[in-house]
C-alpha cells in the first residue's frame, strides 16, 4: 500500500498535524513525517517532492501557517495529490488559507479547513481507497458508526424535548 507523507513547515505545527498522523495510523495507513520549509529549505523540499512517488508515497499532506507556500511548492514538483492544511498562526489562519487555496491553474492543491488535519487524513485515505478495497471498507464502516452515533444523540434529544 502507498504511504502518506505528512509535511509541516515548522515543528510548531505538530499539535495540529498530529491529528492527521493519528487518523492515518487508525486506518493502518503508513505515514512518513517531515519538517520542510518552502522558504528556508526550498531545494530539500523540492527534492522530497520529486522523489516521493518512487519512494512509495501516494498522497502528500502539507501543513503551514502564515505565508503558507509549502503545499504549492510541493505540488509544483510532483504530480501526486497534495492536500494543504492551513495552520492558524496569524490573522486567524486566513492568510494561510488563502496562500494554500489560491493556486495557479495547472498546479492543484486540495485544501481543507484551517487546522483541518483529520479531514486531510481522511481525504488522503479516500484517495488511496480508490485502489484499496480494505481501506474503502474501513471508510464505509466509519461512516456507518458516525451515522449510528448521530442517530443515538438525536433519539436522546427527541426523548428529552419532544414529549
Amino acid at each position: 500500500m502507498k504511504r502518506v507523507a505528512v509535511i509541516m513547515g515548522s515543528d510548531s505545527d505538530l499539535p495540529v498535524v498530529k491529528k492527521a498522523i493519528d487518523t492515518l495510523e487508525q486506518y493502518g495507513v503508513g505515514v512518513e513525517v517531515h519538517v520542510y520549509s518552502a522558504h528556508r529549505c526550498p531545494a530539500e523540499t523540492a527534492e522530497f517532492a520529486r522523489r516521493a512517488r518512487e519512494n512509495g508515497i501516494g498522497v502528500i499532506i502539507a501543513a503551514a501557517g502564515k505565508a503558507a507556500h509549502l503545499a504549492g511548492a510541493i505540488a509544483a514538483n510532483t504530480t501526486l495529490p497534495v492536500i494543504g492544511i492551513p495552520i492558524r498562526s496569524s490573522l486567524d489562519g486566513i492568510d494561510a488559507l488563502l496562500s494554500t487555496v489560491q493556486m495557479p491553474s495547472g498546479i492543484p492543491v486540495a485544501t481543507v479547513a484551517i487546522d483541518g488535519a483529520a479531514n486531510a487524513a481522511l481525504l488522503s485515505i479516500q484517495i488511496l481507497a480508490l485502489s484499496d478495497e480494505t481501506l474503502a471498507r474501513k471508510l464505509e464502516e466509519a461512516r456507518r458508526e458516525g451515522l449510528e452515533k448521530v442517530l443515538e444523540k438525536n433519539a436522546a434529544v427527541e426523548a428529552q424535548y419532544n414529549r
